[in-house]
C-alpha cells in the first residue's frame, strides 16, 4: 500500500501534516502553519523535494539518536523525521520518505 498525508488542525487553530507510509507509521512530521494553505503549500514541498538526496539533512540529537530533517530548495525545513536508535535504520527512514513521499492522496483530518 502507497503512503499518504494526513492534514490536521490542532486545538489552537494551527495546521500542520505528516507523511505516512503504506503501514501507517508517520515517517515525516511538519511544522506548524497558521494557515490550511500554507500547510498544503508545505505538502506539495514534500512532493516536488523528496526525491533528492541532497534535500536531507542527517543530524544526531544530543541523546545520540539519529534523525533527519527534509529541506527545500532554498533550504528551509519542511519535515523532520522521529528519532532512530541508529543510522542505518534513518536512512530506511529517508528511503521511505523518498519512496513515499510523491503520492498525490491528502487526506484532511482538518475539518
Amino acid at each position: 500500500m502507497a503512503g499518504w498525508f494526513e492534514l490536521s488542525k490542532s486545538s489552537d487553530g494551527q495546521f500542520r501534516f505528516v507523511l505516512k507510509a503504506g503501514n501507517s507509521e508517520t515517517i515525516l512530521t511538519s511544522q506548524m502553519y497558521s494557515s490550511k494553505a500554507a500547510a498544503q503549500g508545505g505538502i506539495a514541498s514534500v512532493q516536488a523535494n523528496c526525491a533528492d538526496d541532497a534535500n536531507y539533512e542527517r543530524n544526531t540529537a544530543a541523546n545520540a539518536k539519529a534523525y533527519f530533517n527534509l529541506k527545500s530548495a532554498n533550504h528551509q525545513v519542511i519535515g523532520t523525521s522521529q528519532m532512530y536508535a541508529s543510522e542505518a535504520t534513518r536512512e530506511a527512514g529517508i528511503a521511505s520518505v523518498k519512496a513515499n513521499g510523491a503520492t498525490t492522496t491528502i487526506k484532511d483530518m482538518s475539518t
